[in-house]
């Protein structure tokens, strides 16, 4: 492990910081930023609204197939080349669709750019990994978690104001000034993965990882508390616009306003996090609290509906969500540290699938009640993979 306080200096591990905020953000931005504009693309590129849809869909497979597809290169090849191929496929990607005339063409760019903008996910928990360990390593993850918590919040509100000046392509113009601003940042990052710790077979047995990790039972469960609390995340961020505008009748800026506020919550439940010292006791925590949370909003939804009261359990589940993101992610990889990239790659991949799974169940029949059914399910399995980690007789400390 290095060591950061002898071989850098303050200024580069500031940098670092940042560098790893914006690559964490970076896959959420790809995916969301362009969600205001999918009634006018339809209009635009005279298509229907679920074509329109698909481009978000192949997005979402487009992170997740270049997750599984970076994380292991980059224990072979380093991180940094890996991050570079990646935001090339990326740039080259975005600068394609700025120049879409159909639908089709369009999707097919998502589903690359999807792949490119996967590399920063991937590695921005890697490349911590590889840098820090114990509290400092959770400290970390706390800032990489809260951040992928609160982007795909916050990128359809700035999305939205792009597009009130420069329509859609403003929007993908401004993603490809982050791809370009990235770029330079490679050419200041270190890399984090010396030779002499890359793996040294074959190209194709280096995804055998992916086996070798399964095969780790408490990998695995921290690897589902992290998917299940996507799961919840995902199913909120789907549902709030039609809850609160459709049901509860309020304009289109309360809900900006909403769901501005809402998403600082992920960022206070991921510091609380950082506070507990075993990251297992911590997953414990916002297991309960989403538990007891889900439970007294379903319960006082049967007898009144309120959205004082939906606004206020929302920030609780929301803050549950960060304390799941920030006790998960430092388990996972720390118990997944001889592969790391391949189970940076696993960690978020299973993420946009649970995600992506549970996007479409929100909408079936009543959206407050199935919303609120969707998040106890995971909450229950939440607390049962919480509770038998800290079953582990060794835990993993910070």
């Amino acid at each position: 492990m290095i060591d950061n306080k002898a071989v850098f200096g303050r200024k580069y591990l500031v940098f670092l910081m940042v560098f790893l905020g914006m690559l964490s953000a970076f896959g959420p931005f790809v995916t969301d930023m362009y969600l205001p504009v999918l009634p006018d693309m339809a209009e635009i590129f005279h298509s229907s609204a679920s074509t329109v849809q698909f481009g978000l869909t192949m997005s979402l497979i487009g992170l997740a197939v270049g997750q599984l597809f970076f994380g292991p290169l980059s224990d072979k090849y380093g991180r940094r080349p890996v991050l570079a191929a990646s935001l090339f496929i990326f740039t080259a990607a975005t600068v394609a669709i700025l120049y879409s005339h159909n639908m089709d063409w369009f999707n097919m760019c998502r589903l690359f750019q999807g792949i490119g903008g996967a590399g920063g996910i991937v590695l921005s928990r890697s490349i911590a990994t590889d840098y820090y360990s114990g509290r400092e390593l959770a400290k970390t993850l706390a800032i990489i978690g809260a951040i992928n918590g609160i982007a795909p919040v916050v990128s359809p509100v700035l999305g939205g104001v792009v597009a009130t000046f420069s329509g859609w392509h403003g929007i993908f113009m401004v993603l490809l000034g982050i791809g370009a601003i990235i770029i330079a940042m490679c050419y200041i990052f270190r890399e984090s993965h010396p030779v002499e710790r890359r793996n040294t077979i074959g190209i194709f047995q280096t995804f055998t990882s992916f086996w070798q990790l399964i095969r780790m039972p408490y990998f695995t469960i921290y690897v589902m508390l992290y998917a299940l609390s996507c799961a919840i995340l995902f199913a909120y961020i789907s549902s709030a616009s039609f809850i609160i505008q459709n049901h509860y009748g309020y304009s289109q800026l309360i809900f900006s306003i909403c769901f501005a506020i809402n998403s600082v919550f992920i960022g206070i439940g991921s510091g609380l996090s950082v506070k507990i010292k075993k990251s297992a006791n911590a997953a414990m925590i916002g297991g309960v609290l989403l538990l007891i949370t889900c439970i007294s909003q379903l319960a006082i939804y049967t007898l009144f509906d309120s959205f004082a009261v939906y606004e206020i359990m929302t920030l609780f589940i929301l803050t549950g969500v960060g304390y799941i993101f920030t006790a998960s992610t430092t388990l996972a990889m720390t118990e997944g540290r001889a592969y790391i990239g391949a189970a940076s790659a696993i960690f978020g991949a299973l993420g946009f699938l649970f995600g992506g799974i549970v996007s479409p169940l929100v909408g079936i029949g009543n959206i407050l009640h199935s919303t609120m059914t969707t998040m106890l399910v995971c909450a229950v399995l939440i607390l049962i993979l919480a509770t038998i980690s800290t079953c582990r007789k060794q835990h993993i400390e910070k």
